[in-house]
This record gives C-alpha cells, structure tokens and sequence, in this order.
C-alpha cells in the first residue's frame, strides 16, 4: 500500500484511547500519521471554530512511538483546518476522526464534533473518515481501529472530498456480521432531550437512549443489529435552482410578486 499523509484528530481530546489507537494503527498500515486534536473534550461541538483569542494555539507536543500528538486549544475543526493550512507541515491527504467513544448516527451527527471535524476536511479539498465505537468506555477499540483501517485504504482511492461515517459496535472483530450501506436514521441511538415541566422547558438537558423503533436499514437500525454501517456524506454544497432568486427578486425591487 502506498504511504499516505493521514491527520487525525477526535473530539474526545488528544489523550483519549480511541484517538491514540487509531492513530498508531494507522501507522502500523503504513500511512504517514500526525496528530492534532483539543488539549481537552470537545464533544458535541460540530463544526464550530473556537479558539482562544491570544497566546499559542498550541498547546503540547510531543512524541510517542513514532506519532506526533500536537494539542490545541480548541475544537476538532479547527484543528482539522489548522491541519489544512499547515500548521503540521505537508497538507494531509486524508483526515481520520476518532475512534470516538459512542456512536454517531442518525440527523444528529449535524452536532457531531467527530463528523463536523470531517465535514470541516472535506470543506477544505481532502477526504474523511468518522470513525465511532458503540460505548462510551469501549472495550474492543481494536475492532473499529480494523475497520478504519480498511475504510481508509478504499478512501485514499475515492473521489476527492468522500466523507464516510462509519459506526462500529463494541465486539470482537469476529463477531461482526458485515459492512452495510446506511441512511441516516431519523432518530440515533442516542439524542439530547430537555426537562419540562408543565410543558415548559425547565432548563435541563440530558443525553437519553432513543425510544423509537429503528429503521432497520438506517445507521442506528444496523448498528443495534451487529453491523458496521457506513454512511457517505455530502458537505455543504449548493443546490443548483433559480427559484428561489426568482421569487425574492421582485421583493428585492420593491415590487409585489403576487402582482
């Protein structure tokens, strides 16, 4: 396999064992790894670029079998686009996120740091991959560190800008029934709901376990089943159509488009 320049970053911070896994498993098949991801947890965090506004963005660096780890002070995208604009030396091929400890799937994944952080690589011209484990404490990371691995050799070879989500449950490899296509389920496994009382928001947030029966193709569906669902995303990108010039314009004019 040819070497390919590889980022990885993560929204669990630059210490996280998911993280630290995949990036020397990534190594181990060869890529080119550097590693730049948030001194601390950035969960939830999306595509969101915060930063402090004065001192280094850097935070440590360091080392460790044969990977460099740079820390920054700030969310996963950024450090993707960081990574982008070379902050680490030589522009990265692909961008790797994770693994990250907890799924990803269905519409919430808009406020995934994990995929924002891959969203944000494609944005910017490279290809990315999401990778989350089934468990907030993961006891079989070298199962997802597998599938990244093999996700990865076939998207060195994709389109420029490919995004895969890739959601893998937390057994042994062997115990895997299969890679699937997914769709986004309309509710994850996991979703943020709110405390109210009397109909009136309380003020409490709460991660809860979604309570819907799941689409058995979605993401979430097969997850929960034992597969390893993959899901190609699109990043922003514009709709080609004119409608909607075409009906503001007369408003823009000061004239009444009902006339």
């Amino acid at each position: 396999m040819d070497q390919v320049e590889v980022l990885v970053t993560s929204d669990d911070g630059i210490r996280a064992a998911g993280l630290r896994q995949l990036a020397q498993g990534l190594r181990d098949a060869g890529h080119g790894v550097v590693v730049v991801a948030p001194e601390e947890d950035a969960s939830g965090s999306g595509t969101g670029l915060r930063w402090p506004r004065g001192g280094s963005l850097v935070v440590s660096e360091t080392i460790e079998a044969g990977v460099r780890y740079v820390g920054i002070a700030g969310t996963p995208a950024l450090a993707v686009l960081a990574g982008m604009q070379g902050l680490v030396g030589r522009r990265p091929r692909c961008v790797a996120v994770g693994v990250n400890h907890g799924s990803n799937t269905g519409r919430e994944i808009l406020h995934s740091g994990t995929v924002g952080a891959a969203l944000t690589a494609a944005a910017y011209g490279a290809s990315a991959l999401a990778v989350s484990i089934d468990s907030d404490r993961p006891r079989h990371l070298e199962t997802a560190v597998l599938v990244g691995q093999r996700c990865l050799a076939w998207l060195r070879t994709a389109r420029k800008r490919t995004v895969l989500n890739v959601n893998v449950p937390d057994i042994a490899s062997g115990r895997v029934r299969g890679l699937r296509p997914a769709r986004l389920a309309a509710v994850g496994q996991r979703r943020l709901v709110f405390g109210s009382r009397y109909d009136t928001a309380d003020g409490t947030a709460r991660i809860a376990d979604g309570t819907v029966t799941l689409d058995p193709q979605s993401d979430a569906g097969l997850l929960a089943a034992g597969f390893v669902p993959v899901t190609l995303l699109r990043g922003v990108s514009a709709v080609p159509s004119a409608e909607a010039a075409a009906e503001l314009e007369p408003l823009l004019d000061g004239g009444d488009p009902d006339e």
